[in-house]
């Protein structure tokens, strides 16, 4: 079990570097079953939702190889993979479900499950695949979709990352044109919809609300570097925050981050683009309202991280929660080194400019995880953060030795 000690830790200064976007790595990799070519794809982080993926791409027939922080990729002839538990290991198992049965005009899949923060169905993935003609027959715990794709209109009733990248995928191969409305925005979807044209994709309108794909006959291979991380850009930004901190997030997209920097500013601090990234000055004094929104809006995955600012600006502090039903997990744990925070449904109100102290915590999620060690940052005393999950191996390549980087007082020890 994973274990991390943080002692209240010195205003954080320097500079690190962004590493690349767990959430565009993953459907860019799934994408690489849609061709009988090689895939290579640079600067792919180590993590463990990533080594999961790569399994799964080879339990699919996919030859796969990694030299340093590369991956190649070659998928000749691909079949439904048939280790059920490997599936099941993280949600983003779904992802081969588009690929496959472009490819190969059915995909048996076992049906990924929620997770702590939320139920995540998938029938948004399926009723858009059925739109394009597709037949959908479940049983037990599996899924299976089978059928010759055309071109369709598809409305999607929530705007969903996962089912959005699916649809783009099949609809890639797929006969015709495909139309999606209510599309989501992501800048992983773009990324996403920018490697398939690499590929040789015909897509039009990603990024936006309305996503068009005219299907071809073959992709071909292709050499790519993924976008970087927003989400870790934003945890490393309110590190920054806690601690008035003087630092450069080399690689950072400001573009992609507007609605958190337009809170970290409100707050006080000072937010800047640079040639290399984003710099970072000042601390954050006033409180906040946060309400999570699907992209541009406001990202639930800063919510847990931007939360633990709020603990240390005078004032009262707001935020609501939209995404998932179950996001407020860290809040218990906050409350062990001090936090004055109350939920009351969707809704949590902070109290801030009181002094956190030095706990043993536990992580619940991978954004609680991160939100937790930036919590130690501040807390007089030594935090003691367990994470019996592996939540931040999942989702943040060497957080603790990023955050030590900046001078923070932070290591990963062995588990009591």
């Amino acid at each position: 079990m994973p274990q991390y000690q943080i002692d209240f830790s010195p205003r954080l200064s320097g500079e690190v570097h962004v590493s690349t976007a767990k959430n565009a790595v993953l459907p860019i990799l799934a994408a690489a079953l849609l061709t009988q070519e090689e895939i290579i794809i640079h600067q792919v982080p180590k993590l463990t939702d990533v080594t999961h993926m790569l399994d799964i791409l080879r339990a699919c027939g996919a030859e796969v190889s990694q030299e340093e922080d590369s991956v190649r990729v070659r998928a000749v002839s691909v079949t439904s993979p048939k280790e059920n538990a490997l599936l099941r290991t993280m949600r983003a198992s779904v992802l081969i479900l588009g690929p496959l049965l472009a490819r190969c005009g059915e995909c048996l899949l076992s049906m990924p499950g929620g997770c702590a923060i939320g139920q995540r169905p998938i029938d948004l993935h399926l009723k858009g695949l059925q739109k394009l003609g597709a037949r959908v027959e479940q049983e037990g715990g599996t899924v299976q979709v089978s059928g010759c794709l055309r071109g369709g209109n598809i409305y999607l009733d929530f705007p969903s990352v996962g089912a959005t990248e699916n649809l783009i995928m099949a609809a890639a191969l797929t006969r015709g044109v495909t139309r999606i409305e209510n599309a989501a925005k992501e800048p992983e979807i773009t990324d996403l919809c920018r490697f398939l044209t690499c590929m040789g994709a015909r897509i039009a309108g990603a990024g936006t609300a309305n996503i068009m794909i005219e299907g071809v006959e073959c992709l071909h291979g292709a050499e790519y570097t993924p976008i970087p991380d927003r989400i870790e850009a934003g945890t490393l930004a309110c590190a920054a925050a806690l601690t008035e901190g003087s630092v450069l997030l080399e690689g950072a997209r400001t573009d992609h981050m507007r609605a958190l920097l337009f809170k970290l500013t409100e707050s006080g601090m000072i937010c800047q683009e640079d040639a290399r990234g984003l710099r970072l000055r000042g601390k954050a004094r006033h409180p906040m309202e946060a309400r999570t929104l699907s992209y541009p809006g406001f990202p639930t995955d800063m919510q847990a991280p931007l939360m633990v600012v709020a603990t240390q600006t005078h004032g009262l502090s707001v935020f609501l929660e939209t995404i998932f039903e179950n996001r407020y997990m860290h809040v218990v744990e906050l409350k062990r080194l001090g936090a004055q925070i109350r939920v009351e449904g969707q809704l949590a109100l902070i109290q801030g400019g009181r002094a956190l102290n030095g706990a043993h915590v536990t992580a619940t999620d991978l954004r609680a995880a991160a939100a937790l060690m930036l919590a130690g940052l501040i807390a007089q005393g030594r935090t003691t953060l367990s994470d019996p999950g592996g939540h931040l191996m999942r989702g943040y390549e060497g957080l603790e030795d990023k955050l030590k980087a900046l001078g923070a007082e932070v290591k990963k020890v062995p588990s009591s």
